[in-house]
């Protein structure tokens, strides 16, 4: 696909890093602009991460919940994770969902990926519906990781999206992904 678009396609010219953390990586790239001009562009490289839309045997979804200390809030959002280095987005997938829920699933079926971000970020979180779980432990979450676990039938989860109960993007757009992937639109 990008290759069908040259004529809005930026160049880098040079790259500075102006940040590395465990989880950011913040550069301040100066690019070249379809005109000839340049200026620069200012964003974050991530390693990307999976969601996992778990559905239990009833049809009820998985979720946690937990705080999110940039929003100084506490979230509901579908279980994710980061993407360790070369590690494949379905170990990633059942990975996270083991950790942060306890559970296995014996099917898994990748739905896509969404680019949360775009204006500041490449972060890709790539979405996973699964079925066929089962409990095989407690959480056994990260350290300095705190949530909670809980289910919702998919009709209460999307009027927790109308109510502005649940505003996570990648859980957003897992929702809308499950309402077409369990009920026949896609």
């Amino acid at each position: 696909m990008e290759d069908d678009y040259p004529h809005l396609r930026e160049k880098q010219i040079e790259s500075t890093q102006v940040f590395r953390g465990k989880l950011l990586d913040v550069r301040l790239d100066r690019v070249r602009l379809p005109d000839g001009g340049d200026c620069q562009r200012e964003y974050v490289k991530h390693q990307g991460a999976v969601v996992v839309i778990a559905q239990l045997d009833d049809g009820h979804l998985l979720f946690v919940r937990q705080h999110r200390y940039p929003l100084r809030r506490t979230i509901l959002e579908l279980p994710a994770g980061k993407i360790d280095p070369g590690e494949k987005i379905l170990d990633t997938g059942t990975r996270e969902l083991l950790e942060e829920t306890g559970h296995l699933a014996s099917e898994w079926r990748y739905l896509g990926v969404m680019h949360p971000c775009v204006g500041y970020s490449d972060e890709r979180i790539e979405i996973f519906l699964a079925r066929g779980l089962r409990r095989e432990a407690a959480p056994n979450l990260d350290r300095g990781e705190f949530l909670d676990v809980l289910s919702l039938s998919l009709a209460d989860a999307l009027t927790a999206v109308r109510s502005g109960e649940i505003t996570d993007a990648k859980t957003i757009t897992g929702l809308f992904w499950a309402e077409k992937a369990l009920l026949g639109g896609w």
